[in-house]
């Protein structure tokens, strides 16, 4: 029988990574909130906005607003993604206690996403984690496309060795494998992570899985065989990807969390916070939770 980590760290990125393709507006007030409830449930690391161009992401427009919103909760790293130098440099005044910078495992990917190729990118990504870096900020760094893409199809784990290795080498000090439109599986997963895990700890890398094909829940899985302790998820199973067709939501907080507490694994979160948290955004966004576990005790609750 394998042997899974007694505890799981989780970053819920629903603020940032769930709300930021929602075509309707979401106020500065309802983001703020929203972080409040999933630290009130018990979230430690909550990944808040993004500083980037309000022209490509009007939605994190107010980014600074829900910064500054925030009460913040000793203990909880808040986080915020940073696309370059000017969105470092704006980000800061915030106060975040990490930045993330972003690369893809994938060319045709990164060429799409933020206009340059992977090499390009990490060039423009390194004054930025050296000025986080000189400033005591925490430094992250999010590997997108590792295990499939939606002009490239599958990605070979070399092409993660290969971004995970650019990451090290400017100063990132630890990793998100993403699969983020959602088409792996267990074996290519760990496939990835192991690629990963050239470069970087067990203790430095996250995995960060998407539903689409349902097979989050089993990637992480097989990740926690491994040792990866460390994951990411979305309140609500908010969020998708603009750039991948087809591709939903994150997995679910609630779904993660009751997975883990049902394999006696350690997460200090609180279930029924956290599905209040998600019957929030939802209500607001006048939809249910893309959860089953929510919408089960959902059901529980009024039955």
């Amino acid at each position: 029988m394998a042997r899974y980590p007694q505890r799981v760290q989780l970053i819920d990125v629903g603020p940032r990574d769930g709300l930021q393709n929602e075509k309707s507006p979401v106020p500065a007030a309802v983001k703020i909130e929203l972080t409040h409830r999933l630290q009130d449930a018990g979230l430690t690391e909550i990944e808040v906005t993004s500083f980037v161009s309000p022209k490509w992401v009007p939605q994190m427009g107010d980014n600074a607003e829900v910064m500054a919103g925030l009460a913040r909760k000793a203990g909880v790293r808040y986080s915020v993604l940073t696309p370059n130098l000017k969105g470092y440099e704006a980000a800061v005044a915030s106060q975040p206690d990490e930045i993330v910078v972003f690369g893809a495992a994938s060319e045709a990917f990164s060429q799409r996403n933020i206009n340059c190729s992977i090499a390009e990118s990490i060039e423009r990504f390194a004054p930025v984690v050296a000025a986080a870096k000189a400033a005591g900020i925490a430094v992250r760094g999010a590997m997108s496309c590792t295990v499939g893409c939606p002009y490239e199809g599958e990605i070979a784990p070399s092409r993660v060795a290969y971004l995970a290795e650019l990451m090290k080498g400017i100063g990132v000090e630890r990793v998100d494998v993403a699969d983020t439109i959602g088409v792996g599986t267990p074996i290519k997963v760990q496939k990835a992570l192991e690629a990963t895990l050239q470069y970087f700890s067990v203790d430095q890398v996250s995995g960060h899985f998407h539903d689409t094909y349902g097979q989050a829940l089993p990637n992480t899985l097989a990740s926690l065989e491994m040792g990866i302790w460390n994951f990411q998820s979305s309140i609500a199973g908010l969020g998708g990807c603009p750039y991948a067709k087809g591709a939903t939501g994150n997995v679910a907080t609630e779904d993660l969390v009751y997975m883990l507490q049902g394999m006696g694994i350690e997460t200090g979160i609180d279930l029924d916070k956290l599905v209040d948290a998600g019957i929030y955004i939802s209500d607001f966004l006048q939809r249910k939770p893309n959860s089953r576990v929510a919408v089960a005790l959902m059901n529980k609750r009024a039955g």
